[in-house]
């Protein structure tokens, strides 16, 4: 097998593995159902990686899906979520679902939050919801956050203006970012979020081509 086959198959293990021990309720079923989201999520970027889109989409649906569930009964401030949720429904191409999933973030208060983690899932929501204005506020707001890496910041703010070659500038400096990176999420090196942006970007009608190794072929 190839590395990424590896991932992908080790990545449906942990999931099947997590689906027969999840607890009934509380704090560990909340903890291993964020586990099993992450498994999911990076079994369907392994597969998107392979070029097998379609078990790709069907795993980053199920990442999306697994993440919302996990929300109820986890701590305030678990932004991670909805940020997860909305990278992979807009990955897999459910449009609809990622609306769904904005609608959330928002309605939970991620506009309001202290944590810049909580404004950056407003931004995200607000980009995928098509609000603009709102997005760029919030967008503002990160630009001097420590946890939010400048080349976030700067291509949702270059998607709120709709600006082409500001957004072309910030996407490749976030794909050098992902480059740079010792350690990836699950052991997946591939840049989710410049995937999950060129999606908004899409919507925008800006297409920037983009070639890397942290990128499906």
């Amino acid at each position: 097998m190839t590395g990424w086959e590896e991932r992908a198959a080790s990545a449906q293990g942990r999931y099947e593995d997590g689906t027969v021990r999840l607890p009934d309720e509380g704090d560990e079923r909340q903890r291993q159902l964020t586990r099993m989201g992450n498994a999911a999520w990076a079994a369907g970027l392994a597969l998107l990686m392979l070029g097998r889109r379609q078990e790709a989409r069907e795993w980053l649906l199920r990442a999306a899906e697994t993440y919302r569930a996990s929300w109820p009964e986890a701590p305030p401030g678990s932004w991670g979520r909805p940020i997860g949720a909305m990278k992979s429904r807009l990955i897999a191409g459910d449009l609809e679902g990622a609306l769904a999933d904005a609608q959330w973030a928002l309605d939970a208060g991620a506009a309001a939050a202290e944590s810049p983690i909580g404004r950056y899932a407003a931004a995200l929501a607000e980009l995928v919801l098509g609000h603009d204005d709102e997005a760029a506020a919030l967008a503002d707001s990160l630009s001097d956050a420590e946890s939010i890496p400048p080349a976030v910041t700067d291509s949702l703010v270059a998607l709120a203006a709709r600006d082409a070659a500001a957004y072309e500038a910030a996407i490749r400096a976030l794909v050098a970012d992902f480059e740079a990176r010792d350690a990836y999420l699950e052991d997946i090196p591939v840049a989710d979020t410049v995937l999950a942006l060129q999606a908004l970007a899409a919507e925008r009608w800006i297409v920037i081509a983009l070639d890397s190794a942290v990128l499906p072929g």
